[in-house]
């Protein structure tokens, strides 16, 4: 089973003789490589390795031995067809495992450190986590006045400083560091507050795995292994507030989570598609779903009547969770030069679409701003400049190409497109010839 959001989960390997939760496992190279593939197995979508502890009072590592570490590692991994990240913090290393294949630097002082280590990633060509912190030391300074607008306020000047770097924005991955210089509470704030983070529009990476302000849930004296529960319960409750990626120690417990969420929620959606097509629902837990709807035909009083229930019942769930709605455009009209035979590419037809998007609409509601929403005609602008573009053979591609365009706006998660071929060369009569395509972020 997918998971329907696909949030990736990564998977933590220490290869360190000193981790606070695992430390000496997996510091041989055939044992990490066996984790590793025991994680792939279990879900991981990113193996995330690490050659130089961060738990308190841990000593500082010659960059030379980290990458003697880790290097066996990262290359087999690779050489496996494993997506591979590297936690480091020097600029040296940062180069030699992207040289090895990594595809991603995990810099828990978001280049702070090393000041080579942004052009160092630039140069590379990889992406790169900018982690909140105050320096490597976890313990130090962990006094806020308010921690969310503090972190949100550092992570915005270190993406400053990648993009100044010649790191493209859309390599950029943010982190905020729960567990780095942060008491209890201020680590349970950060979470709440994970959807400020996803409203910059860069991907968000949590890693609450096996902190110490989890080991607070748990009777005194429990081993850091017994927080696993913990952390794929906040691991879900951040994908629930817009976290792209998760990094966890135990990836089963996790996984497991996710798709239960999944499964959820599609049921929600099966549920919210019954009441939104005029067969009222009895569960109130799918009220927060939307439906808003631009098409050539006028709206019934009964259907006025039931997109106004809709409507209040979001404003009264507004204020607890995120709210997310339906948008739909339908007989977008556009012409094109698409198909198999000549004379379809050389006189081209029309093509009428037909797209119904699943957006995000929580700030759209609090600030009533359009541009925090999908805007209709803007939208509908780019659909028909992708049936314009360069021609293709068939409808289907067609379908892809437009649900890319969809896509691309930050708030869609998912998208229905149907393609309509009118006046489709078929020799006997027929009312219309359509491909439809459901598709989520990263091709789902």
């Amino acid at each position: 089973m997918g998971r329907l959001q696909q949030t990736e989960v990564w998977g933590i390997l220490n290869v360190t003789p000193d981790s606070f939760s695992d430390g000496g496992r997996y510091v041989d190279a055939g044992a990490a490589i066996a984790h590793a593939r025991r994680m792939r197995a279990q879900g991981a979508d990113v193996i995330d390795v690490g050659g130089e502890s961060t738990r308190p009072g841990a000593a500082a590592l010659d960059p030379a031995e980290e990458q003697a570490r880790i290097l066996p590692v990262v290359q087999e991994l690779v050489r496996e067809g494993m997506r591979v990240s590297v936690d480091t913090i020097h600029a040296s290393t940062a180069r030699a495992v992207m040289d090895a294949g990594a595809e991603i630097v995990n810099d828990v002082t978001a280049g702070l450190h090393d000041p080579d280590m942004l052009r160092t990633v630039a140069e590379g060509g990889a992406r790169i986590v900018l982690m909140h912190s105050r320096g490597i030391d976890v313990t130090v300074d962990s006094h806020y006045g308010d921690v969310v607008e503090e972190v949100l306020a550092h992570l915005a000047s270190r993406v400053d400083a990648a993009i100044a770097a010649g790191i493209p924005r859309g390599r950029i991955i943010l982190d905020p560091g729960f567990g780095f210089s942060k008491e209890p509470d201020d680590n349970w704030r950060l979470l709440a507050a994970t959807w400020r983070l996803w409203q910059t529009e860069l991907p968000v990476l949590v890693g609450t795995s096996r902190k110490r302000f989890l080991g607070e849930l748990l009777p005194e004296g429990a081993d850091a292994s017994e927080r696993d529960a913990a952390t794929a319960a906040t691991s879900l409750l951040a994908v629930q507030k817009g976290a792209s990626a998760v990094r966890v120690h135990d990836v089963a417990s996790t996984v497991s989570a996710l798709r239960a969420l999944d499964a959820m929620e599609r049921g929600q959606r099966d549920a919210a598609g019954r009441m939104v097509d005029g067969t009222p629902s009895d569960d109130p837990g799918v009220a927060y779903v939307a439906s808003t709807s631009v098409s050539p035909h006028t709206m019934t009083d009964a259907e006025l009547a039931e997109d106004a229930a809709i409507s209040a019942r979001v404003a009264d769930e507004a204020a607890g969770r995120a709210v997310f709605g339906r948008i739909g455009l339908e007989g977008i009209r556009a012409y094109g030069h698409h198909g198999v035979l000549p004379e379809e590419r050389s006189e081209g037809q029309e093509f009428v679409i037909d797209v119904r998007l699943e957006v995000e609409l929580t700030s759209a509601i609090r600030r009533d701003d359009v541009a925090e929403t999908v805007h209709y005609g803007e939208l509908a602008e780019a659909i028909v400049a992708a049936v314009e573009r360069d021609p293709v053979d068939l409808i289907e591609t067609l379908a892809s190409r437009i649900a890319d365009v969809c896509l691309e706006h930050p708030r869609v998660g998912f998208v229905d497109v149907t393609v309509h071929k009118p006046s489709a060369p078929i020799g006997v009569p027929f009312g219309d010839v359509s491909v439809s395509l459901h598709r989520g972020r990263r091709g789902l």
